[in-house]
């Protein structure tokens, strides 16, 4: 989450929304809130897991990490699912896809 703190402005520049959810307690999540600027949601249960589209692990009673571009219109540009710390999306290709997408959309 912190790689999309740091690219904050070029994020902005391009009226984009960073969001991030976990299962952790509020007090907990405060704690990751506090490293960056957009909301950090807590308490995600499995039934707000399935609404989003994440994957749910009944062994730890956790959310794996999901991520999702969406489009103005909600609709899913692109998605990121791991059951660990690797494949999580890239802030800086995530600005790149969005200026890529935009460019195309201007065409």
């Amino acid at each position: 989450m912190v790689g999309f703190e740091k690219l904050k402005q070029a994020l902005d520049a391009l009226d984009v929304r960073v969001l991030a959810a976990s299962v952790d307690a509020e007090d907990k999540a405060r704690e990751v809130a506090a490293e960056v600027s957009f909301p950090v949601g807590y308490g995600v249960t499995r039934d707000i897991a399935d609404r989003i589209g994440a994957w749910w692990e009944d062994r730890r009673g956790i959310v794996q990490p999901a991520e999702f571009v969406l489009g103005g219109d909600g609709k899913v540009l692109a998605s990121s699912y791991s059951d660990g710390p690797i494949g999580r999306m890239d802030a800086a290709d995530v600005v790149k896809m969005i200026q890529f997408r935009e460019r195309q959309l201007a065409k």
